[in-house]
């Protein structure tokens, strides 16, 4: 009988004990899949959309909101006379609720801006002008709304006709309502305000020069703060909660695999008393019995670990096609992310093995005689 024979027999001795234990620790590695995955989906969403803009820096106030606060408008006119600055487009941005939808990324922006550029039509057309009373909407915003070119949209108060479906290039921009600056304002009730320039700088302009843009302009203008795209979302107090959240209750799902996985040792050991007393009366070291007890334990989390990386993909992918999400993020499941969670399920079954795998190193081969 081979070292590896014993350690699988050992789990395979209370298969129902067994399997419940691998359960456990795959809920929690899922959670952690999940959870993590969406909320630097988040995060890679946004600054892919930024991306498919051209928007080198973003001036914004995300405060601990998910969307940034309105700050008037003459800010533009501060920030356009700066070096190496050499386009800007105000915007006024928010996560509403549209119709039968619960959230959903509203765009006001700029008429004739470059964020209007990357907008490819699909379907009809973009709006004659500022003053059109009428929306474009991403495709993905388009499906989950269930509309078509010459259907109309209630936005706030008023219905307005859908004049046509664009790609953007990213799950941001195809799952956004887009319409001029001054109509948004008029319908939220924030004339002269905006809550978001994006800007371009002069080709050429360096690392540190745009750093230092940033400095400047986060001086210049105390109603917010400037940027590199990107980057704004992740320095929000807002995302960082949710980064926060998102670890935290990934790491309480895991300590129930924990002690899933602890109390499944720890009766294997007090069911094997006797064969344990045997191994170590016929010459097997303490330190070798340890070894056995933690590589038990060490399998739980990697079996755990596969299956829960799998039911957290298969999970996030059926999460994100739902109404409530689709559109606003496209998770972020890397390489690196799925073997984190799955050396963090081997941590666990080790970490959780240690106690039991001391207690099988207390036993001497006497103890086979009160069993």
């Amino acid at each position: 009988m081979t070292f590896f024979t014993v350690i699988t027999r050992g789990l395979t001795r209370r298969p129902v004990r067994t399997g419940l234990t691998i359960v456990g620790i795959a809920i929690g590695i899922a959670a952690v899949v999940a959870l993590v995955g969406i909320s630097r989906g988040f995060e890679t969403s946004w600054a892919t959309g930024m991306k498919t803009r051209g928007t080198d820096l973003v001036v914004s106030n995300m405060g601990s909101a998910l969307t940034p606060k309105p700050y008037p408008a003459t800010v533009v006119d501060r920030i356009t006379p700066l070096p190496h600055v050499a386009e800007t487009c105000a915007l006024l941005a928010d996560l509403m609720s549209v119709e039968t939808t619960d959230m959903m990324i509203v765009s006001g922006r700029q008429w004739g801006g470059f964020t209007w550029k990357n907008l490819h039509i699909i379907a009809g057309r973009m709006p004659h002008d500022a003053a059109e009373r009428a929306v474009v909407l991403g495709q993905t915003a388009a499906e989950v709304l269930k509309k078509k070119v010459g259907d109309t949209l209630q936005l706030e108060t008023e219905e307005l006709p859908v004049v046509g479906i664009v790609d953007g290039g990213a799950i941001v921009e195809n799952g956004s309502v887009i319409l001029s600056l001054p109509l948004l304002q008029e319908l939220t009730g924030n004339e002269g305000k905006i809550n978001v320039i994006d800007l371009r700088v002069t080709p050429g302009t360096t690392k540190e020069e745009l750093r230092q843009l940033c400095d400047q302009i986060s001086a210049l203008v105390p109603e917010a703060r400037a940027v590199i795209a990107g980057e704004h979302v992740r320095d929000s107090q807002a995302y960082k909660i949710i980064r926060a959240m998102s670890w935290g209750t990934s790491l309480l799902a895991v300590l129930v695999g924990v002690l899933g996985v602890m109390n499944t040792m720890l009766m294997t050991v007090f069911e094997r008393t006797q064969e344990i007393c045997v191994l170590l009366a016929i010459g097997w070291k303490r330190s070798r019995i340890v070894r056995m007890i933690l590589l038990e334990s060490a399998m739980l989390g990697l079996i755990g670990g596969i299956g829960g990386v799998l039911i957290g993909i298969v999970g996030v992918k059926i999460l994100v096609q739902t109404p409530a999400i689709r559109g606003l993020l496209e998770p972020d499941l890397n390489p690196q992310l799925l073997l984190s969670a799955v050396g963090i399920a081997v941590v666990v079954g080790v970490f959780s093995g240690l106690y039991p795998a001391w207690r099988s190193s207390r036993l001497t081969p006497s103890h086979a005689l009160h069993g």
